[in-house]
């Protein structure tokens, strides 16, 4: 295909950079040559950052980016430098964190002006195409009349970055009780919307490490009201159109209160955090809707976002071709009427009751959402249909459905390989497969975690955070080692096979020697081996995705149980020390750390399983939600300390340990379940 532009982001594997390759902007990717060219011609320096399944940043692509005025302005003045987010976290953040400074909000596409030397002066997020040239006319003339006042600002505003990442430890005891977790939660259970689940606000996101936390927290304390509220959470995000009713996986977020509109675009992560949370949900509860979300999930990643390798795609596009040919936000997922009478024939009217194709269900240019109301034994009575009949009819709607939809144009995907988003695919695959036992979820796990071994740990210890066309790039982050340790401990527990045990232990060393900070005994976001930013970050806020930081506490927590390594578990409590105060004052923002508190603040158990039948009874102890254990197990034995010395000849012993004291040996998982309760 014959393009009248092309710029330098053509050699990318990216695929949002690719998108941009044909842009009319001189486009540069984000590398060391770029930022020393723009320090010999002393030139601005215009970041713009955003990600492939991102619908605004396509609209600011089609309005600013393609429009040959708008470039040659750019061009002109700056170099232009363009930034996948997935690919390069560490630049978003410091320039995400710049723009939170300046306007107090932030998002994507991401937009800012810097200085030659990468300091930020100017920043925002979607600009209408007069509103950006207005813009960066008026940034050009400040700093070519007044260069010194802008450089004051951003001395002013790189001690204000600076500032964010400061974290002073914490030297007070590490004594930590149920009234710090009951400080947390009870003025964030004020923000609760009781009617539709989730948080009173919209838009609405999933934050499913907000409700690992809060199921596991009501379940701990037995607090009824708050496990109310996580179920219609659940089961209010199940019923919406923030669910894909027809293929499975869940939209990034809903743009009501409701959770019905979905913004379209479904991500790796969101989809791989919330099996982990369904499947744990139904492991307490056997609710059949939790069980379903699971299963249709998982259907949906190996369909969609899976590569014959075993490694995991992260996106598939908001927007996507319609009727007209012309790009249209959720094209693929809504229907009009006239489409459903065609597939649906006699059922139309029942189907239209199941999903609300009416005022409910209507998203725009009339074009439904499909949103459920209530519970298919519901449904039925009121229908009077038997639970059987209704199932065949689902299954014969979906079906339906998903033949015409698959004749629609795809959503474009983004077929880059991220190692701390794979690692947590990975960790829902083997959390469904603990509850669920179906050994195809196993499988998938156990294949991307040699992908993971295969291909992006390195021959030095590290990993890299990045693949694409049979290349891994780009130096890790210490979210792909938090990640990829806690899948990888997640692995161990299913398996018996100590290789992810030790591959865990040698990745947590890696991350002493090259992303420790010594000042404030957390660890830095970007290894000792990176090229210096504007400010050197220490992510420890949770937010979507929890942080690199809490969870690779609650790894290094682990890991002390499984080595008796003291100095593992000093390093994790000093950790939840440092954030304590924040955490306990904004509970929703630390909800990952809040799970170590509760390690911390209540029993925890290290449960030893050894002997012939360890695999079969592993399996039974799993299909518990004892969310407060850690598990070892062996077949013949082991030299590991939770399992050194106990096995016995032909016999397969349980032992369950709390507090460095160990209860009676038992044959059986269901008196060991009555130790933990």
């Amino acid at each position: 295909m014959e393009h009248p532009y092309t710029n330098n982001l053509v050699h990318e594997t990216s695929p949002y950079l690719l998108q941009h390759a044909h842009n009319p902007v001189d486009w540069q990717p984000w590398k060391e040559s770029t930022l020393k060219e723009a320090q010999q011609e002393q030139k601005l320096l215009l970041i713009s950052i955003g990600y492939a399944a991102c619908h605004w940043c396509h609209v600011m692509e089609r309005e600013s980016f393609e429009d040959t005025l708008v470039a040659e302005v750019m061009n002109e003045h700056f170099i232009n430098i363009k930034v996948d987010r997935e690919e390069r976290p560490d630049v978003d953040q410091i320039y995400m964190n710049a723009v939170q400074l300046m306007r107090g909000q932030g998002g994507w596409p991401l937009n800012v002006i810097a200085l030659p030397d990468g300091r930020p002066i100017w920043g925002g997020t979607y600009f209408p195409k007069e509103q950006w040239l207005q813009n960066i006319a008026q940034i050009v003339k400040i700093y070519t009349q007044q260069p010194e006042k802008v450089r004051d600002y951003a001395d002013n505003l790189e001690r204000g970055l600076k500032r964010m990442d400061l974290i002073v430890p914490n030297t007070e005891t590490a004594d930590f009780t149920k009234d710090d977790l009951h400080a947390a939660v009870d003025p964030w259970s004020q923000l609760f919307d009781h009617e539709h689940g989730g948080l009173d606000r919209a838009p609405k996101f999933m934050m499913p490490n907000n409700y690992h936390f809060l199921f596991r927290y009501a379940y701990q304390t037995s607090d009824e009201q708050l496990m109310d509220h996580v179920d219609l959470t659940l089961t209010k995000m199940a019923y919406g159109g923030v669910y894909d009713q027809i293929g499975g996986g869940f939209a990034r977020y809903s743009v009501d209160g409701r959770w019905h509109v979905p913004h379209f675009e479904k991500m790796l992560y969101d989809n791989a955090q919330l099996v982990s949370l369904y499947a744990d949900a139904y492991s307490l509860t056997k609710n059949p809707l939790c069980e379903q979300v699971v299963h249709e999930t998982l259907d949906f990643v190996a369909r969609e976002l899976t590569d014959t390798s075993g490694a995991f795609y992260s996106s598939l596009d908001a927007d996507s071709l319609d009727e007209h040919g012309e790009l249209e936000e959720g094209a693929f997922y809504v229907w009009k009427k006239e489409e459903l009478e065609v597939l649906l024939g006699a059922d139309l009217e029942l189907f239209t009751d199941y999903y609300n194709i009416n005022a409910k269900g209507l998203w725009e240019k009339g074009k439904y959402v499909l949103v459920r109301s209530g519970s298919d034994t519901e449904f039925a009575q009121c229908h009077g249909l038997s639970d059987d009949v209704l199932r065949e009819k689902l299954q014969s709607w979906k079906q339906s459905l998903f033949n015409a939809r698959a004749q629609r144009v795809r959503p474009r995907l983004d077929d880059k390989t991220l190692t701390s988003w794979n690692a947590l695919m990975l960790k829902g695959y083997v959390d469904a497969y603990k509850v669920f036992g179906k050994e195809a979820y196993l499988q998938a796990a156990l294949k991307n975690a040699h992908f993971l071994l295969d291909n992006q740990w390195r021959p030095d210890g590290g990993l890299d955070h990045s693949y694409k066309d049979g290349k891994s790039t780009i130096n890790g982050y210490l979210e792909d080692y938090s990640a990829v340790i806690t899948a990888f401990l997640d692995l161990y527990e299913v398996t018996m096979d100590e290789t992810w045990l030790k591959t865990s232990k040698a990745l947590a060393n890696y991350c002493f020697d090259h992303f420790y900070d010594e000042n404030s005994k957390m660890f830095f976001f970007t290894s000792n081996e990176d090229p210096s930013l504007v400010s050197r970050s220490i992510e420890h806020v949770d937010n979507v995705i929890p942080s690199s930081n809490s969870m690779f506490a609650k790894a290094l927590f682990a890991l002390s149980h499984h080595y008796g390594n003291k100095a593992y578990g000093e390093t994790a409590t000093q950790m939840l020390n440092n954030v304590r105060a924040d955490a306990t004052q904004y509970g929703s923002s630390y909800s990952n750390w809040l799970q170590l508190m509760l390690n911390l603040a209540d029993d925890y158990y290290e449960v030893a399983v050894t002997g012939p039948d360890a695999k079969d009874k592993l399996a039974e102890l799993h299909q518990y939600y004892i969310p407060n254990k850690l598990v070892a197990a062996s077949v013949k034995g082991s030299s590991l300390p939770l399992l050194e010395n106990r096995a016995v000849l032909d016999k397969t012993l349980i032992y369950v340990c709390v507090n460095n004291s160990c209860k009676l040996p038992v044959s059986e998982i269901s008196l060991a379940v009555k130790q933990m309760r």
